[in-house]
């Protein structure tokens, strides 16, 4: 099959859960002889050095000029448009939400959704519903021939708020990436000190929940005599936070922030005693599985996606009270017997979310949708 991705995740992003996804999406659907094509004229994703160079068609800038930014995209969609019509592809992905369709009109239009986040809390404020209907995310689920959806919990958030016909939407799992480095590497150094540590992976304002999990840390007095927390990527802490952990009675460095690329994190991830991930929603959750390739036992929130994900390969909490969470971390922390079996069963749970896998079911969409170009025809889209 001929697949096109359009040109959105790589001009907006550098780098990204979104882009880093269509990427390894295209670099599955290559080894497995489908012929795939990235257009961004002029892409500034670094994730795109990674996909087979003649799969790639645009070529690699720095950045754009900052009040630019906007219409540099608008710019490489226009160029990306011929190019994508002489691919002829079977299929379009487009890889982000626009007013107006990419690609060929001809084609079935295949989206993907990875949350639905920004509309819930929507829900919260004065904003009419109706002005959900307006955005450009509405515009593209309208249009499209399918949408897929990273978990059920997404799926059913979508159906509901932008009420759209089950039968258009249907459910891929992301992938995993397998861990890697040195089995025995471990993050020594300034990140980690001398003491054991719990370990937090990325942003931390608003639904991510970051200092509702202090609190509940701080009210364990033996958590605190025995633990630091580590808390990976997201910015350094703000005034706000730094307050907080010094109101909430966290010795000097007790808290710490860290920084680097994906071989830190990695070491991080090896050398926790548990991941903490107390989210209020998420369309996924991808740290808990990265978490549990590594070996890193995870005491997670009972919300949204979570369990769907991390299934019984976990500990659980409820994210709205805090004095849930000590209980929930302590359970694993102190027990080596609970600890060993969380590593066995998160190693067995990660293995299930491969990216081959999530190819494969993404092409049945393809498929489905295309069926002349499948070479066979197929009863209907796979859910």
């Amino acid at each position: 099959m001929r697949i096109a991705f359009d040109h959105q995740a790589f001009c907006l992003q550098k780098m990204g859960g979104i882009s880093r996804y269509f990427c390894s999406l295209a670099v599955q659907l290559l080894w497995q002889g489908e012929h795939a094509g990235i257009f961004a004229p002029f892409y500034r994703n670094v994730y795109l050095r990674d996909v087979p160079a003649d799969a790639v068609h645009g070529r690699a800038v720095r950045d754009y000029p900052p009040r630019l930014a906007t219409l540099a995209v608008a710019a490489n969609g226009w160029l990306a448009g011929p190019m994508m019509r002489h691919f002829s592809p079977d299929v379009v992905h487009e890889t982000f939400f626009a007013k107006r369709r990419s690609g060929p009109i001809r084609r079935p239009h295949v989206l993907t959704v990875f949350d639905m986040i920004s509309e819930l809390l929507a829900l919260d404020t004065p904003t009419p519903e109706s002005a959900l209907r307006k955005t450009a995310k509405y515009a593209a689920v309208a249009r499209a021939d399918h949408v897929i959806c990273i978990s059920e919990t997404t799926r059913q958030d979508l159906i509901r708020l932008f009420d759209v016909p089950a039968h258009k939407v249907s459910v891929v799992h992301l992938g995993c990436d397998p861990a890697s480095g040195d089995p025995g590497e471990i993050a020594p150094g300034a990140a980690t000190g001398d003491r054991p540590y719990l370990l937090y992976i990325g942003l931390r304002g608003g639904y991510k929940n970051f200092a509702t999990m202090l609190e509940g840390i701080a009210a364990s007095e033996r958590l605190k005599r025995v633990f630091d927390v580590v808390a990976f990527g997201g910015g350094a802490f703000t005034a706000q936070e730094r307050a907080l952990i010094y109101e909430l009675g966290f010795s000097e460095g007790q808290v710490r922030h860290a920084g680097g690329d994906d071989r830190e994190m990695s070491r991080l991830y090896r050398g926790a005693s548990a991941l903490v991930y107390p989210s209020r929603y998420e369309g996924f959750g991808l740290p808990p599985l990265e978490a549990m390739s590594y070996g890193c036992p995870v005491v997670a929130s009972s919300a949204a996606a979570m369990p769907e994900v991390i299934g019984d390969a976990g500990e659980y909490f409820d994210p709205e009270r805090p004095d849930s969470i000590a209980p929930a971390i302590e359970r694993i922390v102190f027990s080596q017997e609970r600890t060993d079996e969380l590593i066995d069963l998160g190693r067995r749970r990660a293995a299930l979310f491969t990216w081959k896998r999530c190819a494969d079911e993404t092409l049945g969409v393809y498929r489905a949708l295309a069926p002349a170009a499948a070479g066979s025809q197929t009863a209907g889209v796979p859910r």
